[in-house]
């Protein structure tokens, strides 16, 4: 007869130290992930409509400088396809949120708020 050993106690995930580092290597990817999305925002202007290159030349208003009510449009109408849709969403969520100051860094490195109104 074969005893098979009962492993009352034991945890089904506690095989070996891959799940130990799973919620260190998360976060990891987690801020790699939120490192890119932001690289990504403060280097993307609005390429078209209201705050794009025609009135706002050359390369239109950076996204983190739209106001949140542009923004808002998009969430009743549909955000764009791809990555700008990607890219605007959290920018939208970081404004509501209150977070706008995130972008602060970005609005120093390029010399202040993008003035919106037209001359």
């Amino acid at each position: 007869m074969t005893h098979v050993s009962n492993s009352i106690g034991r945890s089904p995930r506690s095989h070996g130290n891959i799940d130990a580092n799973r919620p260190a290597m998360l976060k990891d990817r987690l801020r790699e992930w939120i490192a890119t999305d932001l690289t990504e925002i403060a280097r993307t202007p609005m390429p078209f409509g209201k705050f794009g290159p025609h009135q706002f030349p050359p390369r239109g208003v950076p996204i983190y400088d739209l106001p949140v009510e542009y923004l808002q449009w998009f969430v009743r109408r549909g955000f764009p396809q791809g990555r700008l849709g990607e890219l605007l969403r959290i920018v939208h969520q970081l404004k509501v949120d209150g977070c706008n100051e995130v972008f602060d860094k970005f609005r120093r490195r390029h010399g202040g708020r993008t003035e919106l109104r037209l001359p």
